[in-house]
């Protein structure tokens, strides 16, 4: 699941760097050392530009490949269109052009909301998205490649100030993290809490927006009856009970109900704190993370009230 980055801040990385020697006994500085005692550097005839891309493939250096964007596009756009029935509203406050952070929260036992956003801005607004993802989806065989493929990198910082900063490129993330997919049905459209709010820390840094995206139907669409024991004996964050695991057996926790999803995307949040900065306050940080989490829950439950049933929204 999408969660919640982590705290930005980190000690000094820098290290002392020691020459590699093909013996022992020599000291840094003994300049008695030969050409045949080093490791071997590999050369090539022909310096390569700093513009050449050697990939042979697509995959840029994040994982992500545009083939397989386009293949998940072609298979998903009949279950975003036609299953889950997606509707947006105010699809034209998330930029055409520029980094911006856009914040969602996450509910499902395998939650659906991903997907949903990053096929709707991708087809709608031609604009790529990149969903930072809990490290569990990276050490699924296959699936983390995948999902990689599709899109994914892990929830770092580092990552995300990347993306926003310097390649001005549209970032979901869901602050929830976990403790948002593993809520049970009797809390579904009652946000958790939305971690230190490092996500408003990097937007801050980056210097970009945060838009605010209001999802229902992820609740329905894969619902968690309750909680099963024996998740960390299985190395999973939790072990959910779904209605369609009663009928279909395990695999059927993969199958998602045929809930309508509609989006409703609030209007940016711009910070007046220079980007880039070492530190910022983390009063003015949790003050803006909790704004948002109000935010996103009023639109919710305006959202639920309107509804008619789950199955029509």
């Amino acid at each position: 699941m999408l969660g919640d980055m982590p705290d930005s801040r980190s000690p000094d990385s820098s290290t002392n760097v020691v020459p590699i020697t093909g013996e022992r006994g020599h000291s840094p500085t003994d300049t008695s050392i030969t050409g045949s005692e080093m490791v071997h550097v590999p050369t090539t005839d022909t310096a390569i530009a700093p513009d050449d891309d050697p990939r042979l493939g697509d995959v840029d250096e994040w994982g992500r490949s545009e083939n397989i964007r386009r293949l998940a596009r072609r298979a998903f756009d009949p279950i975003y269109r036609h299953y889950f029935r997606a509707e947006w509203e105010g699809l034209e406050h998330i930029p055409t052009d520029g980094g911006a952070l856009l914040v969602a929260n996450h509910a499902g036992a395998v939650p659906s909301d991903a997907p949903v956003i990053m096929h709707g801005i991708e087809t709608e607004l031609e604009r790529p998205v990149y969903g930072l993802a809990d490290n569990f989806f990276r050490k699924i065989p296959v699936v983390g490649t995948m999902w990689s493929r599709a899109g994914g990198l892990p929830a770092h910082p580092d990552n995300a100030y990347r993306l926003l900063h310097n390649q001005r490129q549209l970032v979901l993330v869901f602050p929830e993290g976990i403790k948002g997919t593993s809520k049970t049905i009797g809390n579904r459209y009652k946000l958790a809490r939305f971690g230190r709010g490092g996500f408003v820390e990097i937007a801050m840094r980056a210097g970009v927006p945060i838009i605010p995206i209001a999802v229902m139907g992820n609740e329905e669409a894969s619902p968690v009856l309750l909680r099963l024991p024996g998740a960390k004996a299985l190395g999973m964050p939790y072990l959910p009970l779904t209605p369609q695991s009663l009928v279909l057996g395990p695999l059927g926790t993969l199958v998602p109900l045929p809930a309508k999803f509609k989006l409703r995307v609030l209007p940016p949040i711009r910070f007046d704190d220079p980007p880039s900065q070492k530190r910022y306050s983390r009063t003015r940080v949790m003050d803006h993370s909790q704004a948002i989490q109000r935010q996103i829950q009023e639109t919710l439950y305006e959202m639920v009230a309107e509804r008619r049933t789950w199955w029509g929204g």
